[in-house]
């Protein structure tokens, strides 16, 4: 029937086209009445073919929900091209992650208050210890401070007998300057019972954690004795790792900081960027290391082995895609873009293919948000749509 409206559903997929077919020509022959219809016919057909091609060719209009129906990933366009290389690595903290909490002084371990994968906050006790060091560096602290005062206080006598003419301005100098140097010797005391743990006056000391993070060992037990220097605990923020990677000397030429680097570990795929690259690290082998953080995902846990795959060998502002991205659509390589109304299909030249990795030598600015898993959909959406307007 003229004028009638199609309605074309993708099976399982909730995607959609509508399209109005053309006028009947036979009703331009059936008088006034008939010419009107076929007039009301032939709008009507324009208007299916503007919604139709949705205002531009190589459109699919969907809707968010339509597209989370149909299980299509939309990713971003990044930088790289050029050659595969893959590495092993592992997940480690940062270098500012960990801390080996030693005893500052030497003395005896009265108590330990934390235990093994006990969350702890920075400047929490992990272990309290009585040490003679210690109680020396206190009264020698509370010495210098009564010297000082009582220098303090002399000057500031001479300084008022001089005012009152009874001293030379000499001796309230010389008070001066002992005051000062009583004042400096109070000061190093105070810093050396700080650097011993800001003792109490018998002796008695909290080692503290520097950091946030989780207690991974305790190496002492109450009753023990712990040396100056001596670990008291191990202390690690879990959420602070990094992924460190060994590689071939040649390749610290080619990979550098920002970097993009596609990461296999134990809980599935994810994206890095890498952080630095240090030549000749390994002592022995010589080997690169790179160090490299997750984009989003979150790491495995310390000590997880993960290997991945670094792009080398590109020029600068080349862009990849994930290859399954891109689509053949009438013979041309194209890219389904991300636009307001659902999709719209973009011719590129591609490169160079590198694992999942396809390089786009023009026709993408790397702005982009494309079609990546399950693009194939769109695909087979548009060409269903081209086959229902043939009709």
């Amino acid at each position: 029937m003229a004028g009638a409206v199609a309605v074309v559903i993708l099976g399982g997929t909730g995607l959609y086209m509508v399209f109005h077919p053309a006028p009947n020509p036979a009703a331009e022959a059936s008088g006034e009445a008939g010419h009107a219809e076929g007039e009301d016919g032939h709008a009507e057909g324009e208007e299916g073919h503007a919604e139709e091609a949705g205002g531009e060719e190589g459109v699919v209009a969907l809707t968010p929900a339509q597209i989370q129906a149909a299980d299509i990933a939309v990713v971003a366009v990044t930088g790289g091209g050029g050659g595969e290389t893959r590495l092993a690595g592992r997940v480690e903290p940062m270098v500012d992650a960990r801390a080996a909490v030693a005893a500052p002084v030497g003395g005896r371990v009265e108590r330990v208050l934390v235990a093994a994968g006990q969350s702890v906050r920075a400047g929490q006790a992990l272990a309290v210890l009585v040490s003679g060091d210690a109680a020396t560096f206190r009264a020698d602290a509370d010495a210098a401070a009564a010297s000082a005062a009582a220098a303090r206080r002399a000057y500031e006598r001479e300084r008022d007998l001089e005012q009152a003419g009874v001293v030379a301005r000499q001796g309230v100098e010389a008070s001066h300057a002992q005051a000062l140097s009583a004042e400096a010797a109070a000061r190093a005391a105070r810093a050396r019972a700080s650097a011993a743990g800001s003792p109490n006056a018998s002796g008695r000391l909290n080692v503290t954690s520097p950091i946030t993070g989780v207690v991974t060992s305790v190496q002492v037990g109450p009753g023990g004795f712990a040396a100056q220097g001596g670990v008291i605990a191990e202390v690690t923020n879990p959420a602070r790792g990094e992924l460190v990677f060994n590689a071939p000397p040649a390749l610290a030429a080619q990979v550098h900081a920002g970097s993009q680097v596609h990461v296999q570990g134990p809980n599935g795929e994810f994206e890095a960027v890498v952080t630095g690259v240090a030549a000749d690290a390994g002592e022995k082998s010589g080997a690169t290391v790179i160090r490299a953080r997750s984009t989003g995902a979150s790491l495995p846990p310390a000590g997880s082995a993960v290997s991945g795959s670094v792009v080398t060998g590109g020029t600068a502002g080349s862009l990849t895609v994930p290859s399954e991205a891109v689509q053949t659509v009438e013979g041309a390589n194209v890219v389904f873009v991300r636009t307001s109304e659902g999709f719209r299909a973009v011719p590129v030249l591609v490169g160079r293919q590198a694992g999942d990795r396809t390089e786009i030598l023009r026709g993408l600015t790397g702005a982009e948000r494309i079609a990546g898993a399950n693009a194939f959909l769109l695909k087979a959406e548009l060409a269903k749509g081209e086959a229902e307007h043939g009709h």
